[in-house]
């Protein structure tokens, strides 16, 4: 004989299932139902990964070669740049025209759906007006390069194993010396020889140099194509003893020496309390 139901559970069986209140359970919504509110999300989530985070980028020209080739997709780190870090030398970065390096250059003209797939970062902006290139030298450094030598940066001569093959440093365009200002940074392309760089624009604001404040974020990786995915990291010759020395040696010898009168003062004030409190006329 079946078992009777007792309290708010009780009933014949056929009002279905109830919930610890005694109430039904509300029915779950639809996939369909629930698509629009998933779509929203993510267009919502890749659209502040795009502002604050990371966003792709396409590679127009030859200027990498052969570090990036033409068409690689790259992803460019934005968070960093809002912890105030500023690009450091051998970093490939992306950054807006300082004004006057892309004279000339055709603006694609985007249909609606590329757009808005650039807008919310699932592909690269076609509008902005941005380029590509390698740090080679950052704000205080003394950079320079003569026809037949190697590019050097605070006399430090870098071994540039990334440059394009059969190019030279910079036999098309010698350059310096030349001392980068604060808040700016020198760059340069690796294919050396089709490479409309900073050497090629110091008779523009800045000489040559760009803001930091106009660098988008550096290019960590190659996404795109998938038999090109590598990691941009930093070459060895950028970790050279002596290379940074004008840029961090100094700040920090600078704090050392402001550091020590602070010392010696607060050490002085605290023997003669100490002295203070152990004379008779202090202790009464």
């Amino acid at each position: 004989m079946p078992a009777q139901g007792s309290g708010q559970g009780g009933g014949s069986g056929d009002e279905g299932p109830v919930d610890a209140k005694g109430s039904a359970p509300k029915k779950p919504r639809s996939f369909w139902k629930e698509l629009p509110l998933l779509v929203g999300i993510a267009l919502v989530l890749a659209l502040l990964i795009k502002t604050f985070l990371v966003q792709a980028f396409s590679i127009p020209s030859d200027s990498m070669q052969d570090t990036l080739q033409r068409g690689d997709r790259v992803l460019v780190d934005k968070l960093t740049p809002w912890f105030g870090a500023e690009p450091q030398r051998g970093e490939v970065v992306v950054f807006h025209d300082p004004g006057g390096w892309l004279d000339g250059e055709p603006t694609p003209n985007p249909n609606a759906a590329q757009k808005f797939l650039s807008f919310i970062g699932l592909m690269p902006s076609a509008e902005e007006k941005d380029l590509i290139k390698r740090v080679i030298a950052v704000g205080g450094d003394k950079v320079e390069c003569k026809k037949g030598g190697p590019v050097t940066v605070n006399g430090k001569a870098l071994k540039e194993p990334y440059i394009y093959p059969g190019d030279s440093a910079c036999d098309d365009m010698p350059f310096g010396p030349i001392t980068v200002p604060k808040g700016r940074i020198w760059v340069m392309g690796d294919h050396r020889q089709n490479s409309l760089d900073s050497r090629y624009h110091q008779e523009l604001t800045g000489g040559g140099t760009v803001s930091t404040d106009e660098v988008v974020g550096r290019a960590f990786t190659i996404a795109w194509p998938l038999n090109r995915i590598d990691w941009l990291g930093v070459p060895d010759t950028f970790d050279q003893p002596g290379l940074s020395a004008m840029g961090t040696a100094a700040p920090a010898a600078v704090g050392l020496v402001g550091a020590v009168p602070m010392v010696l003062w607060r050490r002085r004030r605290l023997l003669q309390a100490q002295v203070k409190a152990e004379s008779p006329v202090a202790k009464g």
